[in-house]
């Protein structure tokens, strides 16, 4: 049963959306194409949030704990003894251990984003049909495998 609806209005477009849901089409049978970003869709077909978010966490505790070993280890092995102060001086290295938190967690996120949308496939970036300004609503049969 792939069927393809069309529309114009974004109100008939979502009206729709909500019909199929409620009928008992299944989400993950369903694909959508808006002109631009319509945050209803997400509501109406309940997405799960994106598992992009642990990538980023995961890059910013590496980042803060690289940061916070990179400079007592430098601290350690080239001491600056100046005025008394102790070797291994925390608000200075806070800095560092920051800017390294958001520096780790931006490359772990851009790669993470690389890996979950399988990227660099241009087939998955290019639609073959372009609908203009239209809404588009596919319905994908069942399929057993």
């Amino acid at each position: 049963m792939n069927e393809q609806l069309l529309f114009d209005d974004k109100n008939k477009f979502l009206q729709k959306l909500e019909e199929l849901v409620k009928s008992g089409v299944s989400p993950r049978n369903i694909a959508v194409s808006t002109p631009y970003p319509v945050h209803e869709v997400e509501h109406i077909l309940k997405t799960p949030p994106s598992p992009l978010r642990f990538f980023t966490l995961l890059g910013a505790l590496f980042g803060l704990l690289f940061g916070a070993w990179f400079t007592s280890w430098t601290s350690i092995n080239w001491p600056l003894i100046g005025g008394g102060k102790p070797i291994i001086s925390v608000p200075a290295f806070v800095i560092v251990a920051f800017e390294l938190t958001v520096l780790f967690g931006g490359v772990i996120s851009f790669l993470g984003f690389l890996f979950l949308t399988r990227l660099p496939s241009v087939k998955s970036i290019i639609s073959p049909e372009e609908y203009g300004n239209r809404f588009v609503i596919q319905i994908h049969s069942e399929e057993k495998k």
